[in-house]
C-alpha cells in the first residue's frame, strides 16, 4: 500500500515548478501506547468537556476560543475573526533563497518530511530542482502553509528525492545565556584531559543508527507479553549508585572499566619480534593480554621461551581472541614501539598524591 501524503502542492524555483507530495519522515506509531481504563469495569475512559466552575458538560456549539490577557480574563475570538488573519493556502512551496548547510543551527530544526513528485507530470522539473540543489551543495529555504500556519522549510537532497525540514522562528528559540552563564570557567589539569581523551578514543566509532536499541520499548513489550500470559511481574530492586570521590578518580575508573569491557582486535595481540632484544618485553605484553584463554595466558607467563615458540603461540592467541573484524598491524611498524604501547595500555595510571 502506497504511503498517504500529508500535504500536496507545488514546488517552485523561479519559473520552474512541479507537483509534489509531502510525507512524514518519522513515525511514533510503532511505539507501545496505553489506553486509560476503569480498574473496576475494564472499560475505556472517555473525557468530557466541562465548565471549570459549574462542572457541567458544555456542548460543542457553545465552545469558542479565548486568549488569557490576565488571570481569569479572556479575549474571546470567533472562527470568523480567525479567518480574517488566516494565510491563503497557496499550495505552493516557493524557494526564496539558498544558504550554506553549515549556517543552519540544528536548534532550529523541528520535523522532517520526505518530498517526492506527485504523479508523472513534472518529474523532469522535480529532478532538475533536486539535482541543482545537490550540485550547488546548498540548502533551499522556502515557505509552506500547513494547518493555516506559515512555516519556514529547509530543503535538501535525500536519495532520489528531497527532504524538507520545518524550521523554528527566532522567537521560538531560547537564549542559551539564560542556562549557561552560571557555569564556571574551571581550570583542568593535563592529566584529567589525557584520561578523558583516552576514554573518548576508546569509545570512538561511526554513526550507525541501525545499532540503536530502544531498551525501554523492548522491556515494555516483554512486560505486556508476560501479563497477557498471566505471569507475575516482580519489580527489580533499585541498585545503589557508587559514590565518586573526585573527578580524577571517576576518570581513572572509567578507563579501567573500558579496558575490562573492550572487545579485542587483531592488533591487540602483538606479533612476535624477530629480534632477541625486545623478546622479554613482548612476552610480558602478550601475557598481559586479557582477551585470550586462561591456559594460553598462563603459558605466556611461563619460562623459558624460545623464539621458535613465539609464532605458534601468537597464532593461537589470535584465534582465541576471535575478533569480529580482523585488523592487521602495519608490516613496517616498529616492534619496540608496538610493545611499549602494549605495556603502557596494560599499566594502570599512577595514583594522585
Amino acid at each position: 500500500m502506497a504511503p498517504r501524503a500529508y500535504w500536496k502542492g507545488y514546488l517552485r524555483l523561479s519559473l520552474v515548478s512541479c507537483p509534489i507530495a509531502l510525507f512524514p519522515a518519522t513515525s511514533e506509531r510503532e511505539k507501545v501506547s496505553f489506553n486509560q481504563i476503569n480498574k473496576e469495569t475494564g472499560h475505556r475512559i472517555r473525557y468530557r468537556k466541562v465548565d471549570a466552575e459549574s462542572g457541567e458538560e458544555v456542548p460543542a456549539e457553545n465552545i469558542i476560543k479565548g486568549y488569557e490577557v490576565a488571570k481569569g480574563e479572556y479575549v474571546e475570538i470567533t472562527d470568523e475573526e480567525l479567518e480574517s488573519v488566516a494565510l491563503e493556502s497557496t499550495k505552493t512551496i516557493d524557494i526564496d533563497e539558498f544558504v550554506p548547510r553549515d549556517e543552519i543551527d540544528e536548534l532550529y530544526n523541528i520535523r522532517p518530511y520526505y518530498i517526492g513528485p506527485d504523479g508523472k507530470v513534472g518529474q523532469d522539473a522535480f529532478v532538475v530542482i533536486r539535482n541543482i540543489i545537490e550540485q550547488m551543495k546548498m540548502v533551499a529555504i522556502g515557505r509552506v502553509v500547513l494547518t493555516s500556519r506559515e512555516h519556514v522549510i529547509a530543503i535538501t537532497p535525500r536519495d532520489k528525492g528531497l527532504m524538507g525540514t520545518l524550521l523554528r522562528f527566532p522567537y521560538e528559540v531560547r537564549d542559551p545565556a539564560e542556562y549557561f552563564d552560571d557555569i564556571p570557567n574551571v581550570k583542568l589539569t593535563k592529566d584529567m584531559m589525557d584520561l578523558a581523551r583516552h576514554i573518548v578514543e576508546t569509545k570512538s566509532g561511526h554513526f550507525e543508527p541501525e545499532k540503536f536499541e530502544d531498551h525501554y520499548e523492548h522491556a515494555l513489550k516483554e512486560l505486556i507479553e508476560k501479563k497477557a500470559k498471566g505471569e507475575k511481574i516482580e519489580v527489580p530492586k533499585e541498585q545503589p549508585t557508587g559514590k565518586v570521590i573526585n573527578l580524577m578518580d571517576a576518570l581513572r575508573r572509567s578507563v579501567q572499566a573500558e579496558k575490562a569491557t573492550a572487545r579485542p582486535t587483531f592488533a591487540s595481540i602483538p606479533s612476535a619480534p624477530t629480534d632477541v632484544r625486545p623478546f622479554r618485553a613482548w612476552q610480558v605484553a602478550i601475557a598481559d593480554t586479557k582477551h585470550v584463554g586462561e591456559a594460553t595466558a598462563a603459558e605466556a607467563a611461563a619460562e623459558p621461551w624460545t623464539l621458535s615458540d613465539t609464532q605458534g603461540f601468537a597464532d593461537r592467541a589470535r584465534a582465541e581472541a576471535a575478533p569480529p573484524a580482523p585488523m592487521t598491524k602495519p608490516a613496517d611498524a616498529d616492534t619496540d614501539a608496538f610493545v611499549r604501547e602494549m605495556l603502557r595500555q596494560a599499566t594502570p595510571p599512577p595514583r594522585a598524591h
